[in-house]
């Protein structure tokens, strides 16, 4: 059986979970730094305590969106035959739940597609939900797009 077809065996199917990951008020600081993104619902805890719905500080969106990787490391296992993947993309996010300072969240991989793009290059969709610990509802659904090198 082909890369292809073992892939494609299995859209539809639940491939993985990640291990769960702390939001810490300092990853969330670090990355308002980096993205110059400091609105006072990430950085400042009494000021979101008194003029926001959230109790507190939240996670930024784009903060749950860049751990992707993160959670493809320990919850999506390697696909046989692949000499390596690149990132190509999204074609869908919504950001559906803030995350409070202090939750864990992890990502759920589910195989989307997978076709060939060109010879010996294979793309292929996962619909991820990061999911909250102790959350009935996701702080995000994405549909993430790699680039798999056979």
């Amino acid at each position: 059986m082909s890369v292809l077809e073992d892939l494609q065996s299995k859209v539809g199917r639940e491939l993985g979970v990640s291990d769960w990951v702390e939001i810490s008020q300092d990853r969330i600081s670090n990355f308002a730094d980096v993205t110059e993104d400091h609105q006072f619902i990430h950085i400042d805890e009494e000021k979101a305590k008194m003029f926001t719905p959230f109790g507190g500080t939240i996670a930024h969106g784009f903060l749950t969106l860049s751990l992707l990787s993160r959670f493809a490391e320990t919850g999506l296992p390697a696909v046989k035959g692949a000499k390596m993947g690149m990132n190509y993309g999204l074609n869908k996010v919504r950001f559906l739940s803030p995350v409070p300072r202090g939750a864990k969240i992890r990502g759920k991989f589910v195989l989307g597609s997978a076709e060939e793009k060109n010879p010996g290059q294979l793309l292929v969709s996962y619909q991820i939900t990061a999911e909250i610990e102790g959350a009935s509802k996701p702080a995000m659904v994405a549909e993430w797009l790699t680039l798999l090198f056979i």
